[in-house]
C-alpha cells in the first residue's frame, strides 16, 4: 500500500519514513492489495478542530479523523488497488495523549495510524461487539510491529 504522507503541522514530531513503514505492515497485515493507495496528513489543532465541526458536528480538536473513499465492500477485486481515503491526525493532541497514558508519541502515532487505516477499510466501534473486534485487531497488529520493531534492532 502506498502512502502519500503529508506534514503540515509537526515537522519535528513526526517520522514520515516510520508512518510509511506502519502502513504498508498494517495493509499486509490486513492483506489489502499492495496497489493501494492511502493519504496521512498531520494538522494543526485549529484544522482539526474544523474539520471535526464540520464533518462530525462535535467541538474542538480531536486525535484521528478518516474519510473513507473506496471501500473493501464497494466491491473492488482484491487483486486490484483502491484508494482507501484519508488519515488526518493531529500531533498537538497526540503529543497530550501519549504524555497523559505514559507513553512514547511514536506509540500514540502507531496507534492513531492504525486506528484511521481500519476505520478506512470498514470497521468502526458504534457498538460495542464492533468496538470489540475493531479494538482486538487494532492490538493485535499493533503488537506484532512492536515485535518486529524490537526484533529489528
Amino acid at each position: 500500500m502506498e502512502a502519500l504522507i503529508t506534514v503540515d503541522h509537526g515537522e519535528g514530531l513526526i517520522d514520515a519514513a516510520r508512518v510509511e513503514r506502519l502502513i504498508a505492515f498494517a495493509a499486509g497485515q490486513l492483506e489489502l492489495p499492495a496497489s493501494s493507495e492511502v493519504s496521512v496528513t498531520f494538522v494543526t489543532d485549529e484544522e482539526m478542530a474544523r474539520l471535526n465541526e464540520e464533518f462530525r458536528g462535535k467541538q474542538g480538536p480531536t486525535d484521528v479523523l478518516s474519510f473513507e473513499c473506496d471501500n473493501l465492500d464497494d466491491g473492488f477485486p482484491q487483486e486490484e488497488g483502491f484508494e482507501a481515503g484519508d488519515i488526518i491526525i493531529a500531533p498537538d493532541v497526540a503529543v497530550a495523549q501519549a504524555s497523559e497514558l505514559g507513553h512514547a508519541l511514536a506509540q500514540e502515532i502507531d496507534t492513531l495510524l492504525v486506528h484511521g487505516l481500519l476505520h478506512l477499510i470498514g470497521y468502526d466501534h458504534m457498538e460495542e461487539e464492533e468496538a470489540q473486534v475493531m479494538e482486538g485487531l487494532q492490538e493485535d497488529i499493533l503488537a506484532s510491529w512492536k515485535r518486529g520493531i524490537e526484533g529489528g534492532r
